[in-house]
């Protein structure tokens, strides 16, 4: 990375973690960029352009998503002083804003929190700092696992990545639907292609989650499968991303050649699962990739 790249995303990231810490304040477009040290007046376009997110709606979403940890974990706070904490004027708008985004109003979220659209709807956050970490993987990071064999509800998608928004929405829809709560049940992709294929329509993944519960034979959406056991090189991932290319590269590019294995006649994968931590109303989601081995 260049001296100038660097000192770049430093003062991005200073303006994400000011965003941070100054939820309840004032965060107009000149304070933020004064923080980053940029011109106001190219900010929100530079903030946009980096991110994949305009300004206005990553603090919306971060004060959301504080909201959301409220809600879940302060029960002594209530909805009319958490929506006012998240600069609504009233709780009828911050109501409607959180279903918006979560598909639950703040009442039906404290009962039973749904993670699923939650993870959604925050992916934005999570997206934003990737972009800022410059990932260095060593062969400490990769444990070799002897894993068993998982049973899954499993949903293809075949065809360009431009539709793979629309495949995981029914996955959403029909994991919720189950019950299938992604706190206990991981979600599993396997990866059957390049993440850019040569032809776009030659683009095959499949998406699943954990269960042992049996699949209706006339389930027009997902089919009964199962990852199978053996040993694999595990790389953990920090945090929610969706490029997961990076990870991938280092356990095919460098650390394979290097170990001495030979790679098993299975896709990579990965698993993912939420994990709550209520003791600093977080959340983590830990993302492992499987390379399997013979």
């Amino acid at each position: 990375m260049t001296a100038a790249l660097h000192n770049y995303q430093s003062r991005m990231r200073r303006a994400l973690d000011y965003i941070e810490a100054h939820l309840e304040g004032e965060l107009d477009l000149e304070t933020v960029s004064g923080i980053a040290a940029f011109s106001k007046f190219h900010f929100h376009r530079q903030f946009t352009a980096t991110f994949e997110v305009p300004l206005h709606r990553y603090i919306q979403l971060a004060r959301l998503r504080r909201a959301s940890h409220r809600l879940a974990f302060e029960q002594a706070q209530s909805v009319t002083e958490i929506a006012l904490e998240a600069g609504y004027d009233a709780p009828d708008a911050f109501a409607r804003a959180f279903r918006q985004r979560l598909g639950q109003s703040p009442s039906a979220f404290r009962k039973t929190p749904d993670w699923a659209p939650w993870l959604a709807a925050f992916g934005p956050l999570d997206n934003a700092r990737n972009k800022l970490m410059q990932i260095i993987f060593d062969n400490s990071d990769v444990t070799i696992r002897d894993t068993l064999p998982t049973p899954v509800a499993m949903l293809e998608h075949r065809g360009d990545r431009a539709r793979l928004g629309d495949t995981f929405e029914r996955f959403r829809a029909w994991r919720k639907a189950a019950g299938l709560s992604p706190e206990t049940s991981p979600t599993f992709m396997i990866f059957r292609s390049e993440r850019e294929p040569a032809v776009p329509a030659d683009y095959s993944m499949d998406i699943g989650v954990g269960t042992a519960r049996p699949i209706a034979t006339d389930d027009d959406i997902m089919k009964a499968g199962t990852i199978p056991g053996g040993r694999c090189a595990v790389l953990r991932y920090p945090g929610n991303t969706n490029n997961l290319e990076p990870a991938a590269l280092y356990l095919y590019r460098d650390w394979l050649p290097a170990s001495g294995e030979e790679a098993r006649d299975f896709p990579l994968y990965c698993r993912r699962q939420l994990v709550v931590i209520p003791e600093i109303s977080a959340h983590e989601v830990v993302t492992e990739l499987f390379l399997p081995l013979k």
